[in-house]
């Protein structure tokens, strides 16, 4: 079973493209410092364990949003985003 995950970090200017570098291979980037996308459960323990790697944890912040379907999340935008997720299956 996926799940719909939204990534927020908030780390070290130092690490930042590292963690971006990392999440792109699994996500994707909507806005600085936010990614999305759909994981397996196994995907999901993966990206926290390697995260966990690469951060600073007595500095730096990951928040983790997760959801059965994207559609019980209640997105809502104002502005222009990043990139396209409507065609995201």
């Amino acid at each position: 079973m996926n799940l719909y995950v939204v990534i927020v970090y908030d780390v070290g200017v130092e690490r930042v493209n590292k963690v971006r570098t990392f999440l792109r291979q699994y996500m994707l980037w909507v806005q600085n410092s936010v990614f999305e996308g759909e994981l397996t459960k196994a995907e999901l323990m993966k990206v926290k364990s390697r995260l966990k790697e690469l951060i600073d944890e007595d500095y730096d912040h990951i928040i983790f949003y997760s959801s059965r379907d994207k559609k019980y999340l209640g997105i809502e935008n104002l502005g222009t985003p990043k990139v396209d997720t409507s065609n995201i299956i």
